[in-house]
């Protein structure tokens, strides 16, 4: 466990002491089950649900005899009990009580992953909208392309992160199935009704088959989405790593009062948390891949799925929460240098207007491949110069002399002009809403 990083409600979700209180709730609701049934009588139920008591110690103790983690568990809750334990786990295979277990404790972490998710595009929504006016140069190959708003960046990502709530739902879903189905899935000891019943108390449905396990494709798909979600929020990470390089300095992630940078250099703020993020995303991935391997059991079931899950499902959801949280903190708190953006724009002298010029040329009569090599000739030259601005190259160009109106061109070459049909895009934004 990444139990440096957890967060609350992560910090007891995957704790022994809620994996033992969450398979006695569903031992009691396959005896509340078996009760309505006429199986056992009703007073075992509320003898059971009144003594029944989970002492992990004992459990260890009973472990290290028998080697066996769920009869260790039913053996000490059994004790509390008395008379009444030997209708405990009734009918049942170890797997219907891990597997169904398992299944509640991924539908509560999902959900709180779910929360955050949300948290996180409401921030970006908010952020895009206030810096959707925000001039910026757009880079392709790391190398300045046409501008953009840094609005506009952020409102790719917050529609990014809704693509990722949408599949976290779908995944929910996925992993929300319980299976009371015994010990190779032939309901050969409770019958099929008594699955339903068990799921529905317990806010689940019943799988439609199974062998003794619940198939592992369901853990893989959402430990598959937490490492897409990883991917983009490391992606996220990465461009204001860029951004916030020195020869860029457009925008730098949080830096609180008191903060150093450096144990050598005082003067360097980092961005260690979006290289945190970087980092850790990694892990996601890894965990997803491990997942997959899980599917893959020989016949009915093996356990070589069991001991990558108790490492796997618990670090992967809390990394995935504890990821979001940061990242939304990131955003929250993000240092936006409007001035810079608005110097780097000016840096290549016009050279990012070469498409509008291109284009015009175009119009004015040139083939494409003429008006190119005659656009080509002049940025190559700014490129090679210390002042000259694209249009003075341009100017320079002698199959272009009464061919162009030079105030038109000059006014086709702004940002305004490349901005002029982004509102389409906040307008969506605007309109969208996760709740």
């Amino acid at each position: 466990m990444i139990s440096r990083y957890t967060l609350p409600p992560f910090d007891e979700l995957w704790t022994d002491r809620k994996k033992y209180e969450t398979w006695l709730k569903v031992e009691l609701a396959v005896l509340e089950t078996l009760a309505e049934k006429g199986l056992v009588p009703f007073s075992t139920v509320k003898e059971v649900k009144e003594k029944a008591r989970i002492d992990e110690q004992r459990i260890a103790e009973l472990e290290k005899i028998v080697d066996h983690d769920v009869i260790a568990f039913v053996s000490q809750v059994a004790e509390t009990v008395g008379e009444a334990g030997k209708y405990l786990h009734y009918g049942l295979t170890s797997s219907d009580v891990v597997d169904t277990s398992l299944s509640l404790l991924l539908k509560e972490a999902t959900e709180e992953i779910l929360k955050e998710t949300i948290k996180l595009f409401q921030t970006l929504q908010d952020k895009a909208l206030a810096y959707k006016s925000t001039v910026m140069v757009g880079r392709t190959h790391g190398v300045h392309a046409e501008p953009i708003t840094f609005g506009f960046k952020l409102a790719i990502w917050a529609f990014e992160v809704a693509r990722h709530y949408e599949r976290l739902k779908r995944a929910k879903e996925v992993v929300s199935y319980g299976k009371i189905s015994g010990a190779v899935g032939t309901y050969a000891h409770l019958p099929p009704d008594v699955e339903e019943r068990v799921c529905v108390r317990l806010g689940l449905k019943p799988a439609p088959a199974s062998s003794q396990v619940l198939q592992r494709d369901r853990v893989a798909e959402l430990l598959a989405t937490l490492a897409l979600l990883g991917s983009s929020l490391e992606k996220f990470a990465v461009e204001i790593r860029h951004l916030q390089r020195t020869e860029v300095l457009e925008v730098e992630e949080p830096f609180k009062k008191g903060q150093k940078g450096s144990s050598a250099m005082p003067h360097k703020r980092n961005p260690i948390l979006c290289e945190r993020i970087a980092g850790l995303a990694r892990v996601l991935r890894a965990n997803a891949f491990a997942a997959m391997e899980n599917v893959a059991l020989w016949h009915e079931r093996d356990i070589s799925h069991s001991s990558v899950e108790r490492i796997v499902v618990p670090d992967s959801t809390t990394l995935a929460y504890y990821l979001l949280v940061k990242m939304r903190s990131v955003i929250e708190g993000l240092k936006v240098n409007e001035k810079k953006m608005e110097s780097n724009l000016k840096l290549t002298r016009g050279l990012i207007y070469s498409q509008q010029v291109l284009l015009y040329l175009i119009e004015k009569g040139l083939s494409r491949e003429k008006a190119y090599e005659i656009v080509q000739k002049a940025a190559f030259s700014v490129w090679e110069s210390q002042d000259k601005s694209l249009i003075d190259a341009l100017k320079e160009q002698k199959e272009l002399d009464g061919l162009v109106d030079w105030e038109k061109l000059i006014s086709l070459c702004s940002p305004a002009h490349y901005l002029r049909n982004l509102g389409i895009v906040f307008k969506r934004l605007e309109k969208l809403s996760l709740i």
